[in-house]
């Protein structure tokens, strides 16, 4: 007698089987502007981001970084194309902290909490454990100009995480900070990552970054943004920035990245 796969089993209980991806771009354009005179922004852009797995979308300023993010985000549609989230509606995460001034750090996180529908009684606990989760104890009540830069960009962590979803899009949320503290915040969302199995699509034009954090690295040509190349990062977590291994990829990468700029007369 044949056992059933898993999957015919799951189809026979009436179990929805979980999606292979945490996110599909499926042949995905963008345009801005007027029938005729249109600015094409992305060009025909295709990648799965499976499960649990940190992908680092790589580009000059203009590539449409950015404009993707938006698209998986939800906050535009695309021009061609489909973009598929299972599950929740992705987390995101900006440059800029974005964290309301007139509320404590607590506050912050809770009101992501809120909308989420979490109860007001366990509100508070869970905010708290979710700056204890980015190494932020104790900082509950402080307002924001009472955090230092790398601390705000923690919170911001936190309440993004409190959406609970499974996928979280970072737009180059270290850029505007000091190098020392954006390589603490590496191996703080390296832990995150690790702890949570959370899949992550992180926009950068930081090759070094890229190559520190991802499984994945795929560079966007611009003027569209096509996919270019893409690397998978075989090096070992925990990774540090200075690495040989990092570095020695960082300058293959690199070198790619110049002959796309190059290539489409940026400066």
């Amino acid at each position: 007698m044949t056992t059933p796969t898993l999957t015919q089993q799951a189809a026979t209980a009436g179990i929805d089987e979980p999606a292979p991806y945490a996110a599909r771009i499926d042949h995905v354009s963008k345009s801005f502007g007027r029938p005729g005179a249109q600015q094409h922004v992305l060009d025909d852009i295709t990648v799965d981001v499976a499960p649990g797995e940190f992908v680092c979308l790589l580009g000059a300023s203009g590539c449409g970084k950015s404009t993707l993010l938006n698209l998986v985000a939800g906050l535009d549609k695309p021009t061609a194309g489909t973009i598929d989230v299972p599950g929740s509606r992705p987390a995101l995460m900006f440059q800029e902290h974005a964290l309301f001034p007139w509320l404590t750090a607590g506050k912050n996180i809770e009101l992501a909490l809120k909308l989420r529908g979490t109860p007001r009684a366990d509100r508070r606990d869970e905010a708290e454990r979710l700056l204890e989760l980015v190494r932020l104890k104790g900082a509950y009540g402080k307002r924001v100009h009472e955090l230092s830069g790398g601390m705000r960009q923690r919170v911001a962590m936190a309440r993004a995480l409190a959406q609970d979803s499974g996928l979280l899009l970072m737009d180059e949320p270290f850029a505007a900070l000091d190098a020392i503290t954006r390589d603490v915040l590496h191996d703080e969302l390296t832990r995150i990552w690790e702890a949570t199995n959370l899949s992550v699509l992180f926009v950068t034009h930081n090759v070094r970054e890229a190559v520190r954090l991802a499984e994945r690295v795929i560079l966007l040509s611009s003027r569209p943004g096509r996919i270019a190349r893409t690397w998978e990062v075989d090096i070992p977590q925990p990774r540090r920035i200075e690495d040989a291994a990092v570095a020695e990829l960082s300058v293959e990468i690199t070198e790619q990245l110049r002959g796309e700029i190059r290539r489409h007369g940026q400066h």
